[in-house]
């Protein structure tokens, strides 16, 4: 059931900031070949070298016993736009 989003969320800025980033870096997830619905998401605020964004990590939901081969996304917390993609070995 979709739900209507009050006026006073749509204007919360850090609510609104993180959708948009999460969607960019849902987008760029797909693009790299990652299954973003079976994928553990997790997002963190992050001060970069010359911009503040939101790090966005897909790893795998069972990660127990398992090292690396996750993505990252840093996406701009003002701009919504992918800044950087890192891959873990």
């Amino acid at each position: 059931m979709a739900a209507t989003l009050e006026k006073e969320v749509l204007e919360d800025e850090l609510a609104v900031s993180l959708a948009r980033a999460v969607a960019a870096a849902n987008e760029r997830a797909r693009r790299e070949g990652i299954e973003v619905k079976a994928s553990l998401v997790t997002v963190t605020e992050y001060p970069g070298q010359d911009y503040t964004c939101w790090r966005i990590n897909y790893g795998p939901r069972d990660y127990r016993g398992r090292r690396g081969g996750d993505l990252i996304v840093e996406v701009g917390l003002n701009d919504g736009q992918v800044k950087r993609v890192l891959r873990g070995q």
